[in-house]
């Protein structure tokens, strides 16, 4: 049942604002269904990718997606994805999810702030413009790779005042993006979790794509009759309530564990004098 309702909120959440998922995805599978952080991380990616692949075919037939835009900041993305996955390795669950909660709380900032872009934006861009999609797509990619992210919350944005693309046009095209950079994300974490001996729950996985799908579809056709503004301020609401209870949930395990090592490193220097008395 939970695999179920997340799975259809996930793609309905893609559907209306081209992100969302991955912000949904690591919590549900951590704390509902109980996962590991680190394997959570993985089929987050595995399950939002196959949900955007699925989304963008609709904005692909109807001609809403900007090409340019999906080489220019997808293919630096890929690139900046497999870096992130490789970068958390060295990285403990607990951190990841700190960072991940840090996240949801810079998302709903943007969400926020975003309540003023047009929805007919410019369609004319210059080099520079280029250039900052290229930096932009390297650094969203990084963080969907550490963090288990598709960076939707930031591609939005980007490609909107960026990109000068329309808020509808930006939609289609950022599931395209997330879709790539997830997809190259997952195969490097699934490489990981092969050799950490980590199982990755295949069922799952399915199950939430399978109706992940569906309800990116209902999104879509919902999504093109109401306020794009009205949807991101209500999101970003839910982004500080559940950054918020993440980060105090992690921060407090952190915190736990500094003070474990802060209690065990003067008993071995108390141990190292005693050695080093006893032996002169």
């Amino acid at each position: 049942m939970i695999e179920a309702i997340g799975g259809i909120v996930i793609g309905l959440c893609l559907g209306l604002l081209g992100s969302g998922g991955s912000i949904l995805t690591v919590p549900v599978l951590v704390y509902l269904l109980q996962h590991d952080p680190k394997a959570a991380i993985a089929e987050s990616l595995a399950i939002v990718g196959g949900i955007a692949l699925v989304g963008a075919i609709e904005p692909a037939i109807r001609k809403r997606i900007d090409w340019p835009s999906v080489v220019f900041f997808g293919i630096p993305g890929i690139g900046g994805t497999v870096f992130g996955a490789w970068v958390a390795q060295y990285m403990s669950g607990v951190v990841q999810l700190v960072l991940f909660s840090i996240v949801m709380l810079l998302a709903s900032v943007l969400m926020l702030r975003g309540k003023q872009q047009a929805e007919e934006a410019p369609t004319t861009r210059t080099v520079q413009d280029y250039v900052l999609i290229v930096i932009e797509g390297l650094g969203v990619g990084a963080l969907t790779g550490i963090v288990g992210v598709g960076g939707g919350f930031l591609i939005v944005p980007a490609l909107v005042l960026l990109g000068r693309l329309p808020m509808r046009l930006a939609v289609g095209t950022s599931l395209l993006i997330i879709a790539l950079k997830s997809g190259a994300g997952f195969l490097e974490y699934h490489g990981q979790m092969v050799e950490a001996g980590v199982p990755i729950a295949w069922k799952t996985i399915g199950v939430f794509i399978g109706l992940g799908a569906v309800g990116t579809l209902i999104g879509g056709s919902i999504g093109g009759r109401l306020p794009q503004h009205r949807l991101k301020q209500v999101f970003a609401v839910f982004l500080i309530v559940m950054g918020g209870v993440i980060l105090v949930k992690e921060g407090r395990k952190l915190v736990t564990a500094n003070a474990q090592i802060e209690q065990i490193e003067p008993v071995d220097a108390v141990a190292r004098v005693e050695v080093s008395t006893a032996t002169d």
